[in-house]
């Protein structure tokens, strides 16, 4: 019996509370009545994962569930009426899932939602507050979430009294589901609002400020608690996740490391005799030394000129890939000034290790 619980979640029993939460929240979105209309078997499923959650969530009813204190074996609620059982089995039924008589039905949480906000590469970057639109299911403003036409209200369910379950015994044991008159409610509405048509929420657009910290990505989430659909029967709401849109800078090239990437291009002399070359930064220019003999795609760096990230302390850096960039047009003392250039490189030969290795290669393959 310790187990099926657990194994209706999904978890272990050293799963964290964290964790049972986590498996409760994804199998009611799934098994949702709402998501599955016409499907029993979903609705079934849904009805034992609450009921599982009902216990598991709660410390003391698990550590009780865990020491067999549902049933009264082994745990301290043996009060008599045989050996190891603890007494009348309702008060202990009653206790485990908190359903006792009168007891108000809890109402259901609202769902998470998703939404995207849009972010120039300098607002990801220095940090912004950026407004969005998120339609949501919201709490009525006719009837204030009741669902009842005002000024009528909601009453008291006469067959469970409010709260929300129909418990039937069957002999030792008594069966607990949700209230067939009320779906679970534990009330019931005679006036239904004209706006909501007694559900208590509309669809509604609201408009939320959100808080993107500097050096924020693309893609990141934010989360705003309690700014997702509100829950039904004025139930806690579900939280909003934004998700960010980074616009593509067209200097900065972000890395999977979180420093910047910029391309510089430098000139033939430049390479060979070596320069000092203003680059950019995020806060205006700098300049950088580059070494006699630069080869293309060297690259350099500046350490602590990138844009900072959530969660660490020092800034990033940005790459300087240096790359040489061959003139296709100019005049005649360009080609001039090339062709001394070709004449004192004359026995310069840069490929020739490398086939004289490729031909060493194909002739030790040929004799084998």
């Amino acid at each position: 019996m310790a187990a099926d619980l657990y194994s209706t979640l999904g978890v272990s029993k050293s799963s964290s509370q964290e964790e049972i939460k986590k498996a409760y929240r994804n199998l009611a979105r799934r098994y949702h009545p709402d998501h599955n209309p016409d499907d029993p078997e979903a609705e079934k499923r849904f009805k034992e994962v609450q009921a599982s959650y009902d216990t598991l969530s709660d410390p003391e009813k698990r550590r009780q569930y865990d020491s067999g204190g549902l049933f009264g074996f082994g745990g301290a609620n043996n009060r008599g009426g045989g050996p190891g059982f603890g007494g009348d089995i309702g008060d202990i039924l009653s206790t485990i899932f908190g359903r006792g008589r009168g007891r108000q039905s809890e109402a259901p949480r609202g769902h998470d939602i998703e939404a995207e906000a849009a972010l120039s590469f300098e607002q990801a970057i220095e940090g912004a507050e950026v407004s969005v639109s998120v339609p949501k299911n919201a709490c009525c403003q006719s009837c204030d979430g009741s669902g009842a036409n005002p000024p009528s209200l909601p009453t008291r369910c006469s067959r469970c009294d409010g709260s929300g379950h129909d418990s039937q015994n069957q002999g030792l044991f008594s069966i607990s589901q949700p209230c067939p008159r009320c779906s679970g409610s534990g009330e019931m509405i005679e006036d239904l609002c004209s706006q909501c048509r007694g559900s208590g929420l509309t669809r509604q657009t609201k408009r939320y400020r959100v808080k993107i910290p500097a050096g924020v990505g693309d893609g990141a989430r934010i989360r705003l608690s309690g700014r997702g659909d509100d829950g039904p029967r004025r139930g806690a709401a579900g939280d909003l996740y934004v998700t960010t849109r980074v616009e593509a800078s067209p200097v900065f090239k972000r890395r999977d490391d979180g420093n910047l990437e910029v391309v510089v291009p430098i000139t033939i002399p430049e390479a060979i005799r070596g320069a000092t070359v203003e680059v950019p930064t995020l806060d205006g220019t700098k300049r950088i030394k580059i070494a006699p003999g630069t080869k293309h795609a060297t690259v350099q760096r500046l350490r602590g000129e990138g844009p900072a990230v959530p969660g660490k302390r020092e800034r990033t850096d940005i790459h300087y890939r240096l790359e040489i960039e061959i003139p296709t047009e100019g005049d005649r003392a360009t080609a001039s000034a090339i062709d001394e250039l070709a004449a004192a490189l004359a026995g310069y030969e840069p490929r020739a290790k490398i086939l004289a290795t490729a031909a060493k290669s194909t002739a030790q393959a040929g004799r084998r």
